[in-house]
């Protein structure tokens, strides 16, 4: 079974950190929460206090994890990029040729320790000003080079979520989830 971890920070926005995780735990990946606060709870951008499945400094090693995964929001993307140990972690799983992913205003964490040098990416509006200049910004809903896949904002969540599933799991698993969460009707209601 795969193993993902994603980080939060207080100020992290609600849909891109906790969806993310319905949808893989959804699709059978073993996705832990951990916090970054020093403590299990984290209060999310808008005042929802929620408990991590782990605390960053009770984790011996990320080197099991097939993916590491940050939400955006404000200032949660701020907290993840001046934690240290966040960095060090999301730098060593690039370096390993590991997934990594990043959406809204994460992608600037990425891009403050080199990870998107080189590489097409995405984030919320405004938040290209932060990406080097050998960074390609899409503006797409979703996008991914080679290892690195990030998203653009709240609306993109689901889309991005369910691409993540993809790495690992079945195209049919991932079509059968999204049938039964409506995602298809959601799509052709355009």
């Amino acid at each position: 079974m795969a193993k993902v971890y994603e980080f939060l920070a207080n100020g992290f926005e609600e849909i891109e950190g906790l969806a993310p995780v319905d949808i893989l735990r959804r699709g059978g990946v073993d996705i832990k929460t951990v916090s970054v606060t020093g403590s299990e709870f984290v209060e999310t951008s808008h005042g929802v206090t929620i408990k991590a499945d782990l605390r960053f400094e009770d984790v011996e090693s990320f080197e099991d994890a097939d993916m590491l995964m940050i939400p955006g929001g404000m200032p949660g993307s701020t907290n993840l990029n001046e934690h240290e140990g966040v960095r060090q972690a999301l730098i060593a799983q690039h370096k390993a040729g590991k997934r990594v992913g990043a959406i809204c205003a994460a992608p600037m964490v990425l891009a403050s320790t080199g990870i998107l040098d080189g590489k097409k990416a995405t984030c919320y509006p405004g938040f290209e000003q932060y990406f080097d200049a050998s960074t390609e910004y899409t503006g797409t809903l979703f996008q991914e080079d080679g290892n690195v896949i990030t998203g653009e904002g709240p609306a993109a969540t689901l889309p991005y979520a369910y691409q993540i599933l993809s790495y690992f799991v079945s195209k049919e698993t991932v079509a059968a989830l999204q049938d039964g969460m409506m995602y298809d009707h959601l799509m052709k209601s355009k």
